[in-house]
């Protein structure tokens, strides 16, 4: 079915006006829109403030001339200044909530050539958000002024899915910034990157508070500060990135970092001081640990966040300051809620946007270009072409990604061991033996949380993985299922406490041994143990 097409404009108190038959010789936008044979208009909403009612009335009688079956709706909007771009918006907010559009009866075209630039910036708009169905008709003189001549029309559809180029670049734009805030890393964990996905988003949406729960070292300040070069790249903050960490805040100390103190307003208060609150004005605020501080820090900064005032130390005047907060913390925020440690207002407040980072543990398939990065940054600091070979950059790998690698320091213990391989490579190489070097430091560094972590003392005598390793080697122990290297290590535990083959084996199997018919304890643990190429006697001696 053939829609009705309507239109809607402002009249133009300039373009639009004169008197007498001149007025037929000059072009005038709106009046143009009915001169032309190729459009129909059934129907034409013709916006005007009262003190122009004269002029609306003799252009609405020049269209019904130039085009007696167009419908010209005079539309009176009691704008008393048209350069005032909240009274212009609401004005016309609130007749398009009034209007009664009929998408399935007629199509709408917004006319943008007449009006106040405030005028069409609001009509553009609203158009943008669909509070006026349809497109954007932008209207244009003729080249050579004749009676008669219409000029030119053209039709922008502001719905971006038709403009493939345009699409594509506001594509590109977003794929660049979420670069942008993964350091150029081409990171692979799903799960990762869906969260760098929506915060960059939201960074670029949203003043909003943000959290970012995490354990140390998984990037949250890192993220925080990428986010804030990305809002001033896009012209979105204007002041300073400021960084505190809350563990070092204590006592008194710690409201005046933040708020600021007058002089006098404690012992040692010797000059007014303005707090990170206020040097953040404009800009964000990274409040690292802010589980970390104490309730009536929690309570004033509630207040600074809700109202952009607080009052410093020893001060009965409020200050402003208007910043993004930013909030990282390695503690689960809603078991300290529960334990009355952390306000649940300012919980709630600062958990509108809250992401939890992975451990780096977490994202075994991002080791490789994390640590192709860093090498490349370690490089470029140390002033020389750094890189693996092949065998060397296939056992760090093996190892970084395997089980037995906990990064419990995360991203800070990996961009520590690169450092270490890249400062003593010789001749730029990092070969194998200075791997297999570094990963007897990293198993080193980590023994006590890996004896924690499988539950297996470290003291002699009692088997952990290092056991293992020393029985089977490293190659053996890593194709090992986790759950293979648990059961193992607790056997070889009471073999090593056992007198014999046979008293092992009773200790071993003392509940499935009453159901069997034929009992050879000492056979069962026997070929249990020759799964692994291991045996008594070997197991003896090397205890």
């Amino acid at each position: 079915m053939m829609k009705n097409r309507v239109i809607i404009g402002f009249l133009g108190t300039q373009l639009d006006s004169g008197k007498g038959s001149g007025r037929w010789e000059k072009w005038r936008p709106s009046v143009s829109l009915v001169q032309h044979e190729d459009v129909v208009i059934e129907r034409l909403e013709l916006l005007y403030t009262p003190p122009h009612r004269e002029l609306a009335l003799l252009v609405r009688a020049d269209m019904v001339t130039a085009s007696p079956e167009t419908t010209v709706n005079l539309v009176p909007l009691p704008i008393s200044d048209p350069w005032d771009f909240g009274e212009v918006y609401a004005q016309l907010y609130d007749w398009t909530q009034a209007y009664r559009f009929d998408t399935e009866r007629d199509e709408y075209w917004t006319h943008i050539t007449t009006g106040t630039h405030v005028a069409q910036i609001c009509l553009f708009l609203l158009v943008e958000s669909r509070r006026i169905p349809g497109v954007l008709v932008q209207t244009s003189p003729p080249k050579r002024q004749q009676a008669g001549n219409p000029g030119s029309y053209t039709l922008i559809d502001l719905d971006l899915s038709r403009y493939d180029v345009i699409a594509q670049r506001f594509g590109a734009e977003q794929r660049d910034a979420v670069q942008f805030l993964k350091s150029g890393i081409a990171t692979r964990n799903a799960r990762f990157n869906a969260l760098i996905d929506e915060v960059e988003r939201v960074a670029v949406r949203s003043p909003a508070p943000i959290l970012f729960t995490g354990p140390t070292g998984a990037g949250k300040s890192h993220l925080a500060r990428r986010m804030y070069e990305l809002k001033k790249s896009r012209h979105q903050v204007e002041g300073e990135f400021v960084e505190v960490n809350c563990a070092t805040l204590h006592g008194d100390g710690a409201a005046s970092t933040l708020f600021g103190h007058k002089r006098g307003a404690f012992t040692g208060a010797a000059a007014d001081r303005a707090g990170l609150l206020r040097t953040a004005h404009k800009g964000v605020l990274f409040l690292d640990e802010i589980g970390e501080l104490g309730l009536d820090e929690q309570a004033m900064l509630l207040k600074a966040v809700e109202e952009k005032r607080f009052y410093p130390l020893g001060s009965d005047r409020e200050v402003e300051s208007d910043f993004q907060l930013v909030a990282g913390t390695n503690r689960d925020l809603r078991t300290e809620v529960a334990a009355g440690r952390f306000r649940e207002d300012l919980f709630a407040r600062i958990n509108l946007w809250s992401y939890v980072l992975p451990g780096l543990a977490q994202r075994p398939e991002d080791i490789a270009p994390n640590v192709d990065h860093l090498l490349q940054r370690a490089a470029e600091e140390l002033g020389r072409i750094v890189r693996f070979s092949n065998e060397a950059r296939s056992a760090y790998l093996r190892y970084a990604q395997s089980p037995e690698a906990l990064w419990t320091g995360n991203f800070r213990d990996l961009s520590a061991s690169v450092t270490r391989l890249a400062t003593l490579a010789d001749g730029g190489r990092v070969g194998l033996p200075l791997v297999e070097a570094e990963i007897a430091r990293l198993r080193w560094l980590w023994q006590p949380a890996s004896d924690a972590r499988h539950g297996l003392a470290s003291a002699a005598g009692t088997p952990g993985r290092s056991d293992l390793v020393d029985l089977l080697g490293e190659s053996a122990v890593a194709s090992m299922d986790m759950f293979d290297q648990l059961q193992l290590a607790a056997v070889l535990q009471v073999c090593r406490q056992a007198r014999t083959l046979s008293d092992a084996g009773r200790l071993l199997f003392q509940a499935s041994r009453t159901q069997r018919t034929v009992v050879n304890d000492a056979d069962r643990l026997r070929k249990y143990l020759a799964r692994f190429g291991l045996d008594w006697e070997r197991l003896s001696s090397s205890g």
